[in-house]
């Protein structure tokens, strides 16, 4: 996937964008697979979904049945979609000459986390100093050995504190567009991204695929990118009517709440309308629906948990083994053509 966030002013009119693509992974039972009677499991990508940073809303969402591209393939297709002068921000999986040697053709920039698997020669320290409460380093460096992509003259910034250590690889040498500390403000920003797949999957259900069908999943991922953009909307003027930031507020709280809100509001305005219809000359004083109990909550019952020390482990199921491309199941390959 890809979020698309604000304009950066540092950069004139480039667009920033942060790169990440996962696996949406459903479990279909035999009844719901079309093509056969063994249980099957069946994986789509959300592929190039763009997310502004500022009210996190997912934009463009194509749905591609086909499964078996890696994600950096996929990553250098959607760079023809992008405009000039577009900074990308993404973790280190993204940075490799050769990304970087493919977003340089592009006219775009790319911001990434080290991968520490390409070799860097230093060229020249640009600058040293305190920040943060660390020493902040940006030198200009020179990556890849020449082998499988062209070497790349890049900027090289570390920012060390104790033990903890960030370092992060841009093609943007010029320090007057993209300084070393605005640098390290922007790249935290991806994290959103994360949150946005597991409010998806978690949240509203999208880790479980009702349905075998290609036509029937991709109507589940629109519909669960439909409601997470308005939940999302919701959520920033709940924030703003606060005083507080959109991201203090918890999806896993404030989302099931709203849901039941807006579900008591259709039926009681359902039922107004049935005895509007059932009494024409009587005219009916309503009660306000926001006095009501399940129109409001308290601020600090939807509110982010600061999380403590332990970390729950990560489930894994076993049969995310068994898996199967859309092309194989029965009316897909004509719904990848189309899609």
């Amino acid at each position: 996937m890809m979020s698309v966030l604000k304009d950066h002013g540092q950069l004139g009119n480039a667009r920033i964008r942060t790169r990440r693509m996962r696996w949406a992974t459903s479990a279909c039972r035999s009844r719901h697979v079309g093509s056969g009677t063994q249980m099957a499991r069946t994986r789509c990508c959300l592929s190039n979904c763009k997310q502004w940073a500022g009210e996190g809303c997912a934009r463009p969402l194509p749905f591609l049945g086909r499964r078996g591209a890696s994600e950096m393939t996929r990553a250098k297709a959607a760079l023809a979609g992008l405009t000039r002068d577009t900074l990308l921000v993404g973790d280190r999986l993204y940075c490799t000459v050769d990304f970087f040697a493919a977003v340089q053709a592009q006219g775009c920039w790319g911001l990434f986390r080290r991968n520490r698997l390409v070799g860097l020669h230093r060229l020249q320290r640009l600058r040293k100093r305190r920040h943060a409460g660390g020493c902040l380093e940006d030198w200009l460096v020179r990556a890849g050995s020449g082998v499988s992509a062209p070497i790349q003259t890049l900027c090289y910034i570390r920012w060390r504190q104790g033990g903890t250590r960030y370092e992060l690889l841009t093609n943007v040498s010029e320090l007057t567009r993209l300084a070393a500390e605005e640098a390290l403000l922007l790249y935290p920003a991806r994290w959103r991204i994360e949150r946005m797949y597991f409010d998806l999957k978690e949240v509203l259900n999208l880790n479980r695929i009702s349905a075998a069908n290609p036509h029937a999943v991709a109507m589940q991922v629109y519909a669960a990118g439909l409601v997470y953009n308005v939940m999302r909307v919701a959520q920033s003027e709940v924030g703003e009517t606060a005083g507080i930031e959109p991201e203090e507020i918890s999806p896993a709280k404030f989302y099931p709440k709203l849901a039941a809100a807006c579900h008591s509001y259709v039926v009681s305005q359902a039922m107004v309308h049935d005895i509007r219809r059932l009494n024409p000359r009587t005219r009916l004083r309503l009660p306000d629906w926001r006095t009501r109990r399940c129109a409001s909550v308290p601020l600090a019952a939807i509110r982010v948990e600061r999380r403590n020390g332990s970390r729950r482990k990560r489930r894994y199921c076993p049969a995310r083994r068994h898996w199967k491309s859309f092309v194989h199941v029965r009316g897909g390959r004509k719904f990848v053509r189309l899609s």
